[in-house]
């Protein structure tokens, strides 16, 4: 089978039998989980809770027929609901529900055109655009706007938003105002998922949380008692919605950011539950998968999707061979639009609050922060700036500043590239960095061997440069022997340097050689005329080569 070549979906078509019987317990397993978060995800964005099922069904189905993973599960996420509403929030100042379900539409579709645009121009690569440690600290902060959001909520309070920080004062100075009967009514539905998921982990808690929300609301008249409820859910299959050509120009800048986390969160939740005997995970296939899902929900009422990792691990966990788990789950969808709408109705928001809240708590992982900060601060810090760019200056504009930092990380890194004096370990052959750790490591008198390390370019050249510098004042060589080996590449830039520093040396009496040139390396030096000016005498094998042939040009004669 070729890696990627065929929908996953398809992989089990023939066998059918057992598989299936996994694929349908998996996939009713995860509708009791992913449609009443996929609800409260929707609630998240400022939209009413069916688009939530919306984008439980047709999201979906189109991946499940697409994608190339056989269990990830498509729909909304707790990230891509808390962007979805940022940038809703910007285009719709006036919450209008007719222009809010228009330019949900427009943003959606935006998001699948601009991941099939991706998918087209190769783009995969750019899932890698965001470190590890910057993607701890966004989702963190993330988390952390997600729960303040839906504390007003938990509380029956009502807020004018502004910032976190704002926020976090004005809900610390509302609390007088709650509503005791909807705190009552949260911490109720906070016991019961918390509790389950401790007891029994995958649990159909959600399903057991939001029936009992409903229950509660029709045999105690909630509703009279001040608890706000969800209202009228429109039942039957959702009608065809047009997106808003006038929104594109306003809207795009967020849908990129929004597509950006979709494709990212998608990835590595395919990956992370892709089994060794399972096709590879196609990264353009993805693009396309996914570009597919939001455009087709576009046109059917969903917010923008993408793969989660919780949801996914439910379908995994629960026993699915193939996409058609995923099928089964929008068949709940679809059965629950067209049969349960109105009890949904009853629904309170204190409930979805809640669940919204314990499945969003996850994003902020102090345990990972510690284990990036005992790796190395660098990055910790990273993650920290991440965070507080998410508290400070809003969702999207705190995806930009997640890749400019991880961009920033990777060019420190690179702009100080490792240059290590080497020695030759007693009786054998083996080159390493000398250090006090091994004072016997063998130096030979006059010869020093550099080793530079990573791609040399404009960036790091000058650094390079005055290490060798630094180096050769040291042992003060009459030979410098670079061991380019550990050098993929030599932009333009370096081979000036190279040029400019075999000048200089050779003023102080020192020879310069270079070993081990990579094969883009070398060509590069033949093609800008440095290899005619080295002459094949400088110009040596590797390093070891390098060393013999000093020592027995510089042997005594007996």
């Amino acid at each position: 089978m070729s890696h990627g070549a065929a929908p996953p979906s398809t992989a089990n078509a023939a066998s059918g039998g057992p598989g299936l019987k996994f694929d349908v317990i998996a996939g009713l397993t995860a509708a009791a989980v992913v449609l009443p978060k996929a609800m409260a995800y929707a609630t998240v964005a400022g939209l009413p809770v069916a688009v939530g099922l919306y984008t439980a069904l047709v999201p979906m189905v189109i991946y499940a027929l697409l994608g190339t993973s056989r269990v990830l599960s498509v729909s909304s996420t707790t990230t891509l609901a808390i962007l979805a509403g940022t940038e809703l929030a910007l285009a719709v100042p006036d919450g209008d529900p007719t222009k809010l379900i228009a330019a949900a539409a427009t943003l959606t579709a935006l998001v699948g055109v601009l991941l099939m645009l991706a998918s087209a121009l190769r783009l995969g690569f750019v899932a890698n655009f965001i470190s590890t440690p910057v993607l701890t600290g966004f989702k963190a902060g993330i988390g952390l706007v997600i729960v303040l959001d839906q504390v007003p909520k938990l509380l029956g309070l009502h807020i004018t938003k502004q910032n976190f920080f704002h926020d976090l004062v004005t809900v610390v100075q509302h609390l007088p105002d709650a509503s005791m009967m909807t705190a009552l009514v949260a911490a109720a539905t906070l016991a019961v998922l918390i509790g389950m998921e401790k007891l029994w982990p995958h649990s159909p808690a959600p399903l057991v949380a939001v029936g009992g929300g409903i229950a509660a609301s029709w045999l105690l008249g909630l509703n009279a008692m001040g608890v706000s409820i969800v209202g009228l859910i429109p039942q039957g299959f959702p009608s065809l919605t047009l997106p808003d050509v006038s929104l594109v120009a306003q809207l795009i800048p967020g849908a990129a950011g929004i597509a950006l986390m979709s494709f990212t969160e998608s990835i590595a939740a395919g990956r992370a539950f892709a089994r060794n005997d399972e096709p590879r995970i196609n990264a353009n296939r993805e693009l396309i998968a996914t570009g597919a899902a939001n455009l087709g929900g576009a046109f059917l009422g969903a917010m923008p999707a993408g793969g989660g990792t919780s949801q996914t691990a439910v379908v995994r966990s629960a026993g699915a061979q193939s996409q058609k788990a995923s099928l089964v789950t929008a068949s709940a969808a679809l059965a629950t639009m067209l049969l349960l709408a109105p009890m949904l109705g009853l629904l309170p928001n204190a409930t979805l609050a809640a669940v919204v809240i314990v499945y969003s708590v996850g994003l902020i992982q102090p345990k990972e922060f510690m284990a990036i900060r005992k790796i190395r601060n660098m990055e910790f810090r990273w993650a920290c700036a991440a965070m507080l760019g998410v508290l400070l200056f809003g969702t999207l504009n705190g995806i930009l500043i997640a890749i400019i930092i991880s961009l920033v990380g990777l060019a420190s890194q690179t702009a100080r590239p490792h240059v290590y004096a080497l020695g030759r370990k007693p009786g054998t052959d083996v080159l390493r960095p000398l250090s006090p750790e091994h004072p016997e490591d063998e130096r030979f008198e006059g010869l020093l061997v550099a080793r530079p390390e990573g791609r040399i370019f404009f960036l790091n050249a000058t650094v390079v440069g005055d290490r060798l510098n630094e180096l050769a004042a040291e042992h003060k060589p009459k030979v410098i022997v670079l061991d380019m080996s550990r050098v993929p590449d030599i932009e333009y830039s370096a081979l000036q340097m190279l040029a400019d520093g075999d000048k200089r040396v050779a003023e102080r009496g020192i020879t310069l050689w270079l070993a081990g040139l990579n094969p883009d390396a070398l060509a590069m030096v033949q093609h800008s005329g440095l290899a005619e000016r080295l002459g094949r005498d400088r110009m040596v094998f590797n390093a070891q080569t390098a060393i013999e042939r000093y020592i027995a040009q510089n042997k005594k004669p007996a």
